[in-house]
């Protein structure tokens, strides 16, 4: 169907960028002919539809499928059909290595995966398969970092691990020549509730008699090394500690051997972290118990082996874990004693080539149980690959060991693989459309828990050769309104019959941001002023960043199209104002301006150092201090008290970028105690409280006396019988008879 020019208003300006086309809208007969169906206009547009579609120059056909195109008569020279393919660009064998040979390799010199580099050129609907070989190299070597949970309860434990350098070294002889230990521990968050934050406790966590050390988060004790005695001889000299709740703080020690490569010493070998335990673990959200709530951020926060940032950052979650676990090819190895046995469980089948092993109760058996997991984690290979770019997906096809065929998700795994067996995986990437940018993508495909990886570079087919000799404004299309290209016009506009509307997005160029803040010319944003961005959408206005001390983003971060992007992260908020984990102005600057005005403090000795950040002015008395009504900038009354129970006064400010500290110069200390009526009224207060036990013991000496008199008198009168009856009664009375005495 040919369209006349009068359809069309003539136009004053064409943009060569544009990607609209003149299309005539036809109802096709056959819908099953894809190819026809899809009634592409270009080349590029034909080509894309499926791998089976073919594109003729000549006017007398258009985008139809090879054959048919052959049939309606397009010649051989003027059908476009370009192709997809692979390169190999490098192609190392995997390494024949024998362990008892003298020649030792280095990890570098050692290849387990082939080919290690290739570039595929995809063409949308056709797959691109290739090969890959993986073979476990003989003496390959090992890293190996026991983390141990020094909490009370591990007691037992770490004196059969004090021994355990050398033992496994020993041991791991029969694997690999080349095998190096560390050793890290953890207990818990130090702050409440997790420990006990009394100064005692602080001091020494457990009770009774027991000499433990002071709690912490994580300590790396040894970077990897192959002195197994060094081993014993450091960790000989830990001692447990200890903490109030039973989930440990585990999580935050596992992310930081992981991300502080350099601190823990990491090679590019096979990596092992034994997690040692005998209790669960807190997550990411718990650190909300202690006040913490920034999510932790991934990072190494190491110094001089401690971590130093578990008061700030919440534990990290487990998808967290995952994620970083992965990045580094550290494989985990958990040794939880029987009671913890299905948390772990749970938790292995959520982290990638992971472990779960059985610890006696007293860590007799982990030689045993690092040696068997190790076997468990090195007999299976599985590949994993980067984030794929939209549109395209990725097939995995396993040949294991005895010809054993995998497909699906099984196809990206090969099990009871021993050293020196090798695997193959047919590997097929498709793209279904090309990307928007259309340059070159990169993914990396790699065997988990291994540092090897291969690079593929995917470049795509999303226009056709014949496209690059196209002529611009050219007298066939339309009086020059369009580009001749691969036998047929492309148009800077597209329009569609029967109204042949003129379509621009809509709304009379109202493009850029709706065109409240630009317009569009040729394709590209012309931003109006205090606006920039692709879309217009960025504001250069800084109004709404200003906190309410006047600074931007309260000097703690920087504005970005109208909005705080906010530096450090414990500030948060529209205007980095909000610190959930703060202390306040007052508590933070109480030890330098104590140190300063008074010379006393924990900062005195390094307050020259520490302490010279705000000018300091002192005034007499406390009315004497600046005013929040007086000043045109924000300002903090401070009241804070010493060591010795003594109060201070002083307010904050900052002014011109300028900090001030005004601060009373004398303390307010609490008047000293009046001894003596302190001791006339404890000796009055035992005197009488003498005499009122002693009345009360009167009183009731007296109540008893009386209630056995009653009693007695009582027993008296029911005393009835009579002395002539009474049968053992003698009378007082003795009469004597003289026997001579006649009566005379």
């Amino acid at each position: 169907m040919k369209i006349e020019p009068r359809h069309v208003k003539p136009l004053q300006k064409t943009c060569s960028c544009s990607t609209f086309y003149l299309t005539p809208v036809t109802k096709q007969a056959d819908s099953n002919l894809i190819c026809i169906k899809a009634n592409a206009q270009s080349c590029g547009e034909c080509i894309q539809v499926a791998e089976t579609c073919g594109w003729c120059a000549d006017e007398s056909a258009r985008c139809d499928d090879l054959e048919s195109l052959k049939k309606r008569g397009c010649s051989l020279t003027k059908i476009e059909n370009p192709r997809g393919g692979i390169r190999i660009d490098q192609n190392k064998t995997v390494t024949n290595r024998k362990k008892d040979v003298a020649e030792k390799l280095t990890p570098e010199q050692i290849t387990q995966i082939q080919p290690q580099k290739l570039s595929l050129t995809l063409r949308s609907g056709e797959p691109q398969t290739f090969e890959l070989k993986f073979k476990r190299a003989e003496d390959y070597p090992i890293d190996l970092y026991y983390l141990m949970d020094l909490s009370f309860s591990m007691k037992d434990d770490l004196e059969n691990v004090k021994n355990l350098g050398t033992d496994l070294m020993r041991e791991m002889q029969g694997i690999t020549s080349d095998f190096r230990i560390g050793f890290g521990s953890f207990v818990e968050k130090t702050v409440m509730p997790y420990i006990s934050t009394t100064p005692a406790r602080l001091i020494n966590p457990c009770t009774g008699n027991q000499n433990c050390t002071s709690p912490f988060s994580y300590k790396n004790v040894l970077k990897l090394t192959d002195k197994g005695d060094e081993f014993n001889r450091l960790v000989s000299q830990q001692q447990i500690s200890g903490n109030l709740d039973s989930p440990e703080g585990g999580f935050d020690a596992i992310m930081q051997v992981a991300v502080c490569e350099n601190q823990i010493g990491w090679r590019n070998v096979t990596r092992l972290l034994v997690f040692s335990t005998d209790a669960g673990f807190h997550f990411a959200g718990d650190g909300k118990l202690g006040g913490i709530v920034l999510p932790n951020d991934g990072r190494c926060h190491l110094e001089n082996n401690m971590y130093t940032m578990s008061h700030y950052y919440d534990y990290p979650s487990i998808a967290h874990l995952v994620q970083k676990l992965s990045d580094h090819n550290i494989q985990t190895i958990f040794a939880v004693t029987e009671e913890f046995q299905p948390v772990y469980k749970e938790l292995k089948n959520l982290i990638p080539k992971s472990a779960v092993g059985t610890l006696s109760s007293n860590s007799s058996n982990v030689i045993k149980l690092i040696i068997d997991a190790y076997n468990s984690l090195s007999s299976e290979v599985i590949l994993e690959n980067s984030r794929l770019p939209e549109g395209v997906s990725i097939t995995y096809k396993s040949i294991c060991k005895n010809g054993v065929e995998g497909t699906g998700e099984n196809g990206r795994k090969c099990s009871n693989i021993s050293i020196g067996d090798e695997v193959l995986f047919h590997i097929s990437i498709e793209s279904q459309k090309c990307p928007s940018h259309g340059k070159p993508e990169v993914i990396k495909i790699k065997p988990l828990g291994f540092t090897e990886e291969v690079e593929v570079v995917l470049t795509f087919i999303c226009d056709c050769p014949c496209a690059k000799n196209g002529v611009t404004n050219s007298d066939q299309c339309s009086e020059g309104n369009g580009t001749f290209e691969c036998g047929a016009c492309k148009y800077v506009f597209r329009i569609e019959p029967p109204e042949l509307h003129i379509l621009y997005q809509r709304g009379g160029g109202s493009m850029c941001n709706d065109g409240r803040h630009g317009r569009c010319d040729c394709r590209k944003c012309i931003c109006d002023a205090n606006y920039t961005g692709s879309a217009c959408d960025c504001s250069l206005e800084t109004a709404t960043c200003l906190a309410k001390n006047g600074q931007i983003c309260n000097g703690r971060g920087t504005c970005e199209c109208g909005a705080c992007k906010c530096t450090n992260p414990k500030f948060q908020g529209p205007t980095c104002e909000i610190c959930p984990t703060c202390p306040g102005v007052c508590p933070e600057h109480k030890d330098c301006v104590q140190c300063r005005a008074f010379e006393a403090g924990e900062k005195k000795d390094t307050c020259e150092r520490d302490c010279s950040y705000f000018q300091l002015m002192k005034v007499k008395d406390r009315d004497k201090l600046p005013q929040p009504a007086d000043q045109s900038y924000p300002l903090s009354h401070c009241k804070e008290r010493d060591a010795n129970d003594c109060w201070f006064y002083y307010t904050y400010a900052i002014r011109n970028d300028t900090k001030e500290v005004y601060v009373v110069e004398t303390l307010e200390c609490p008047a000293g105690p009046d001894i003596i009526p302190i001791v006339a009224g404890v000796v009055a207060g035992i005197v009488l409280i003498g005499l009122a036990l002693l009345l009360i013991w009167k009183l009731l000496m007296i109540i008893h006396d009386r209630r056995e008199f009653a009693k007695f008198e009582k027993e008296k009168m029911n005393a009835k019988w009579d002395t002539g009856e009474n049968p053992i009664y003698k009378s007082a009375v003795t009469t004597v008879v003289n026997p001579k005495y006649e009566g005379k």
